[in-house]
């Protein structure tokens, strides 16, 4: 089972209809039908993992590992902020460069939300791993 058979197994379960699920995230209607390879971009493929609250693990192997916590609004401000400074920081040391050529408007917003589906894997994790169990919920 692949990615987009899971996410249809997920809408099946839940009894979301794929529709509803591309209209509330804002992708264009069809648009998870058209993945037929299975593969979805990294920043697409988080997006539906928390629109079911499942790992982005789950959705690529079927296995469920242990859920971090969810990300605040608060938290994913502070990690576009990071994105932002560090950006800030690569654009000010010189002109980005990849093989180079410079990097195209295009290939630095792919680097940023890259950069920004890291960072707030990596918050995800630190919450799970630093917050006193007396403050978890679940």
């Amino acid at each position: 089972m692949n990615s987009v058979e899971r996410v249809r197994q997920l809408c099946k379960e839940r009894k979301i209809p794929v529709y509803r699920l591309e209209k509330d995230l804002g992708y264009a209607n069809g648009y998870i039908n058209q993945l037929r390879k299975g593969v979805f971009p990294a920043d697409r493929l988080l997006e539906i993992a928390n629109y079911f609250s499942v790992s982005v693990d789950f959705l690529m192997t079927g296995v469920e590992t242990e859920k971090a916590p969810a990300l605040t609004e608060k938290d994913r401000r502070d990690v576009a902020k990071d994105v932002y400074q560090i950006m800030e920081s690569l654009e000010s040391s010189g002109e980005l460069m990849f093989d180079g050529v410079p990097m195209t408007e295009e290939s630095k917003a792919a680097m940023a939300a890259a950069m920004r589906i890291g960072l707030e894997e990596a918050r995800r994790r630190n919450k799970a791993l630093y917050t006193p169990k007396k403050f978890r919920k679940g």
